[in-house]
């Protein structure tokens, strides 16, 4: 057989071959890393319980607490090395004491069914240690997700979280999207609760911090405002509705995690015609857990009746020329400087799926966005 038939074919093979077993051993990685991270949280939290338990027992007096950390991360660090020190091991007892209600998912499954507990009693008659090693194995096999599903860094940092509702967002988001340190800390900075939960009634609040981020509903996608600071634009300089477009493009992943859950970009500068005018949607995306499409339009400035009305038209044509029979309407947000309610609320009818959203440069204020949340409920009462 000629050689020259037999390269391209044994060159396919290697490649598919190559592609197989890549994707096996990143899988293979990945498994490795989550359960080390797993293992690593756990003993972490069992080291925070016997502090805790310690403390109990000895002497009430806050010396007396300061003292056994002091002399344990002493005997500690002498064995094993760095990683207990006096600060790490508060940081355990902190997780303990903040985590301890895990405790009880050890015996009550999520959906309400209890863990086998012939497992559990096959393990009751054992020394305490060797039983708290075999029932965290038992409850991990048994959940569909871990009890702590994130790194021991991640904790750290959710550790510095003194609201108990926000902290369980940001644990339960991380898990979901598997966001990396950085990307939790990024979110958190950039008051991602907040200003989800200005988007939200009281009720829908609370389900923030007890199921995260629920996607049912357009309004469900919404922030405010939006966060760019990752595109480097200046505030005060000039640049046109091109340039951030360009900018957006070139951090689009970014972008993407900044809209949040499911979405998926489809084109920039959508063009189509009608009665021979051509038009241009800036940013067409689609969400996969809404399916339907997302149009966004971007605004230098303020908001305009004729800007909505643009929007209001995308949208229609979207519905009707391009979205099957088994999709959900189309969803237009306007990005802009400058929010006008009034004019929304005026331009629009009360049912279009038409969203107008500030946008911020930079990294807004916690504090300012925790004011508003506050002033927001109360009024809503």
């Amino acid at each position: 057989m000629d050689k020259k038939h037999i390269k391209p074919t044994m060159k396919e093979d290697i490649t598919k071959l190559f592609s197989e077993v890549r994707k096996l051993i990143l899988s293979a990685r990945k498994a490795v890393v989550q359960s080390v991270n797993t293992l690593q949280v756990i003993t972490n939290f069992e080291i925070g319980r016997r502090i805790v338990e310690h403390e109990q027992q000895g002497s009430k007096r806050a010396e007396y607490g300061t003292a056994l950390v002091n002399n344990l991360s002493k005997k500690l660090s002498k064995e094993f090395g760095r990683g207990f020190s006096r600060s790490n091991l508060e940081y355990m007892r902190k997780f303990y004491l903040i985590y301890q209600n895990r405790i009880s998912q050890i015996s009550q499954m999520p959906s309400g069914k209890s863990i086998n507990n012939q497992k559990l009693r096959k393990v009751s008659g054992k020394s305490k240690t060797i039983q708290d090693a075999e029932i965290w194995q038992t409850a991990s096999a048994e959940f569909k997700n871990p009890i702590f599903p994130l790194s021991w860094s991640q904790y750290i940092f959710l550790l510095s979280i003194k609201d108990n509702d926000v902290r369980s967002f940001y644990e339960i988001e991380s898990a979901d999207n598997g966001w990396t340190l950085p990307e939790l800390i990024r979110q958190f900075n950039t008051g991602l609760y907040e200003r989800l939960a200005l988007s939200r009634d009281k009720k829908a609040i609370k389900e923030l911090a007890q199921k995260g981020q629920i996607v049912k509903r357009p309004e469900d996608l919404l922030k405010e405002p939006y966060v760019l600071e990752f595109l480097g634009l200046e505030e005060n300089t000039k640049y046109s509705e091109s340039d951030l477009e360009s900018a957006i493009i070139d951090k689009l992943e970014h972008f993407l995690l900044e809209l949040g859950k499911g979405f998926l970009f489809e084109a920039r500068q959508k063009r189509f015609t009608f009665d021979e005018d051509h038009f241009f949607v800036d940013m067409v995306f689609y969400n996969r857990l809404l399916r339907c499409y997302v149009l966004i339009d971007l605004k230098i400035g303020k908001l305009s009746h004729q800007d909505l009305g643009q929007m209001q038209m995308y949208v229609n044509y979207f519905d009707r020329y391009e979205k099957t029979n088994d999709e959900n309407p189309t969803v237009g947000i306007i990005l802009c400087q400058k929010n006008k309610e009034a004019v929304v609320e005026i331009t629009l009818p009360k049912d279009a799926n038409i969203h107008a959203k500030e946008y911020k440069l930079y990294l807004p204020s916690k504090g300012e966005l925790k004011k508003k949340l506050l002033e927001w409920t109360k009024n809503a009462n």
